[in-house]
């Protein structure tokens, strides 16, 4: 079956692709408007940019409300190709975004079901939708390969 979601993370991996080119982790994020538009991409910047929170998914968020000028992305969609860590749960959560989409899932540090459950977390004030495995196989294959090469 084809998830409405294809076509956003087919974009959150090309930027997954493109951290590559700085040694990054290859994480990427799209943030999609109501619309379903992409509004704004975002991939691993924390070696690109000696910047502990440059993480895929707060780069996308910042980037999407500078060109909506609004830190509420109410109805916006934030697709990322793993599983958000606590951090970008957060954020995701803060941004009151209306769902997280993501492609692999992460036991290691995984914050929307694996480890911790951060966006559905009843004691927080806005809880956002949950779709999962969207194009998991090509994002695990994705950080598989960085992985194999760089833990020799």
């Amino acid at each position: 079956m084809t998830s409405p979601w294809e076509a956003a993370m087919g974009a959150a991996l090309d930027e997954a692709r493109a951290a590559l080119a700085t040694d990054d982790v290859p994480i990427g994020a799209v943030v999609v408007s109501p619309a379903h538009q992409v509004v704004a991409t975002g991939r691993n910047v924390r070696e690109a940019a000696t910047d502990p929170t440059g993480h895929a998914e707060v780069v996308a968020l910042r980037s999407a409300a500078a060109a909506l000028g609004a830190w509420r992305l109410e109805g916006c969609t934030l697709v990322v190709t793993l599983e958000p860590c606590t951090m970008c749960a957060g954020a995701a959560v803060l941004a009151r975004v209306e769902r997280v989409v993501f492609g692999a899932f992460d036991p290691k540090a995984g914050a929307v079901g694996s480890l911790w459950d951060v966006v559905r977390d009843r004691r927080l004030n806005h809880r956002p939708e949950v779709v999962s495995g969207v194009l998991a196989a090509e994002s695990t294959a994705l950080l598989d390969d960085f992985f194999a090469h760089h833990r020799r």
